[in-house]
């Protein structure tokens, strides 16, 4: 089995330093509202920054999060021509494990997004549309998020970039797998509904 190369390696390194910058966790501490994994779920996500109160924090959080993904991607592609997947790997996983907060992160879902902005927009939008539309239909996050991460490998295969879609499948379980507790939850009727308090 061939080993990554150093630009590879360069991109995935690129992309997990970027995907661990926990804006959740440092915009609530910057805005005065203390530590976010004190806060409802204990997520550094714009959902549980919801929780704080403040609309604007959450919103930031999401668009930031969204960036680190996008940006990985793009920077990579500039600097290491054909490393793009490293870097997205990196950056999906850096958010969802960052060593700063002892592997514990986000849901990923916001990171996904920006990932795929660069890689293929036609399925960003399928992703955006299937997100906020149950956001708005169901509001319960955990089942918006996972049915968009979902639509990720599906939204590809549609538009026949099939190399995308091994990543983008491995990434969708990555983010299924990090709600587990939401989907025991929600076996449970206990999810809560966006606007509500854990």
């Amino acid at each position: 089995m061939e080993l990554p190369s150093l630009p590879a390696l360069l991109a995935l390194l690129l992309g997990y330093v970027l995907g661990s910058i926990p804006f959740g966790l440092l915009l609530t501490r910057m805005a005065g509202k203390g530590d976010i994994r004190s806060v409802g779920s204990g997520n550094i996500g714009a959902t549980n920054v919801l929780r704080t109160g403040s609309k604007g924090l959450a919103a930031a959080t999401l668009l930031l999060d969204a960036l680190k993904g996008a940006a990985a991607v793009i920077l990579a592609r500039q600097l290491w021509p054909g490393t793009e997947y490293f870097a997205a790997a990196g950056a999906l996983v850096g958010h969802l494990y960052p060593i700063w907060l002892r592997f514990r992160g986000g849901k990923g879902v916001a990171t996904l997004l920006g990932i795929l902005l660069p890689l293929l927009w036609q399925a960003a939008a399928i992703y955006a549309v299937v997100w906020i539309g149950l956001l708005l239909f169901a509001r319960v996050s955990s089942v918006a998020g996972m049915a968009a991460a979902i639509s990720a490998p599906a939204g590809a295969a549609a538009f026949g970039r099939m190399d995308l879609v091994p990543l983008l499948l491995g990434f969708a379980l990555l983010v299924v797998w990090q709600h587990r507790q939401n989907i025991g939850r929600l076996r449970a009727g206990t999810e809560p509904r966006i606007g509500r308090k854990a």
